[in-house]
């Protein structure tokens, strides 16, 4: 293990002290029921990671802000299909299921999908509070919907919209244009369904939608009309095309986050955009109202709630480097977070630990095109490299692989999706319970 990433570590129980911000973490100090050798240092520097789906079949979850595993963190959701490395067609269907992690992750198909992308899967997830109900979105007779399933009882219900995003009571969801988004970025939305707005740059009846868990009604909250009204750096907003993308509710439930972008339309084919997009974050009451401009730097990316008036995120303010940033809600407050370790963009969220501030985030493809999911310990400076998974060439634009690490319930497994084995894009769990005892002991 180099000395300048690594300058005292002492093995023990997954014990360790350290130096230095940077450093590798040897498999052998934090691997279960294994003794802790020396010799591992030289051959695994990375904590333990374990494959649980396999081929023919290629699996994945999608996107990193959704629960992927149940609130006992034994079964952890995915998404199955045979193909890869095209956009999917109209009748292209996936299956969705689960895999249980404590009877030899034996594959549980719960239901398929035909609203689906490659980005974010169909959306599936845990619905927050239940131990035993899951979502996700499908295509059925001609519009987009969400089915709800007991995973025991395989009871389903179907609710007449879509959901993007659910709220931490449970009580309800959010939606968006999934047509539109498929017209503005391919890969994000879904096929099937024509954007019936694509001759309006800024449709009054197209938006976020809310969608009530219990009646599974949906109604619009805030239109595309209403936020292109909205001025961008003093200008009004004329001859783009607008949509909302990246949905996300407040940990209490009270407010979301929109990102609200826009691209030129192609003058020759309404139904397509050309160039490319610009970006403002905004938040909104549930209801759509008081409405806020949080980042209207033309640059916002990935980004997560911290708490329910705090947003940590990937931007460029106006002045300052890019880089990742705390905000607060509807103030112009910003400070930067992790500004000598977080230089490069990546899928960011916290652990869900009491008063332990971790970050889990990932990096994109190097010049060796590996994937570097990492933690990073606040108050310490402190960022963990949790493995190098090697991203094939093939898997670029549309249908490339993220790692979109997610965590369970008590922060100390990562899940990531990554095709590094050679088996196609597959799940593969990231024991980190060594790195959380070692810093969280030490700190």
């Amino acid at each position: 293990m180099p000395v300048d990433q690594l300058s005292q570590c002492f093995f023990g129980f997954g014990r360790f002290a350290m130096k230095r911000r940077d450093f590798l973490w040897a498999t052998a100090a934090i691997s279960l029921g294994n003794s802790c050798l020396p010799a591992a240092i030289s051959s695994k520097r990375f904590p333990p990671v374990r494959t649980i789906t396999s081929g023919p079949k290629h699996h994945w979850f999608g996107y990193y802000d959704k629960l992927q595993f149940d609130p006992t963190n034994r079964f952890v959701l995915s998404n199955q299909v045979n193909f890869e490395h095209r956009t999917p067609t109209a009748e292209d269907t996936i299956k969705v299921g689960m895999v249980d992690t404590q009877n030899q992750d034996q594959w549980i198909e719960l239901g398929q999908s035909q609203a689906w992308g490659w980005q974010q899967g169909c959306m599936l997830q845990w619905l927050p509070g239940s131990k035993q109900k899951v979502i996700f979105n499908d295509r059925q007779k001609g519009r987009f919907v969400s089915h709800v399933v007991d995973v025991r009882s395989r009871n389903q219900k179907t609710l007449e919209s879509p959901v993007y995003t659910l709220a931490a009571n449970g009580a309800f969801g959010l939606a968006a244009d999934f047509a539109r988004i498929q017209i503005m970025r391919p890969g994000y939305g879904y096929v099937g369904l024509d954007d019936e707005n694509h001759e309006s740059m800024a449709p009054k009846d197209s938006g976020v939608f809310k969608v009530d868990m219990v009646s599974g009604k949906s109604r619009l909250i805030l239109s595309l009309a209403d936020v292109a009204r909205i001025p961008h750096h003093g200008s009004v907003l004329t001859g783009v095309k607008h949509y909302f993308n990246h949905l996300l509710i407040s940990p209490d439930s009270n407010r979301f986050i929109a990102l609200h972008r826009w691209r030129k339309q192609d003058d020759s084919n309404p139904s397509k955009a050309v160039g490319g997009f610009t970006t403002r974050m905004i938040t909104a009451n549930v209801d759509g109202s008081d409405v806020y401009v949080l980042d209207p730097s033309g640059y916002t990316s990935h980004f997560i709630w911290r708490d329910p008036e705090h947003v940590c995120m990937w931007t460029r303010p106006v002045g300052k480097k890019a880089g990742f940033y705390l905000m607060k809600d509807k103030t112009p407050t910003i400070e930067p977070v992790g500004a000598d370790v977080m230089t490069l963009n990546g899928h960011n969220t916290y652990l869900p630990i009491p008063k332990s501030p971790w970050i889990l985030n990932d990096t994109y493809p190097d010049k060796n095109r590996n994937q570097k999911p990492y933690l990073y310990h606040v108050p310490t400076k402190t960022r963990v490299w949790l493995g190098e998974f090697h991203l094939p060439a093939d898997y670029r634009g549309e249908w490339r692989c993220d790692t979109h690490p997610r965590s369970s319930h008590d922060g100390r497994i990562v899940c990531i999706d990554s095709p590094h084995t050679g088996a196609g894009r597959q799940l593969h769990l990231i024991d980190v319970s060594g790195v959380i005892d070692s810093i969280g002991s030490n700190r």
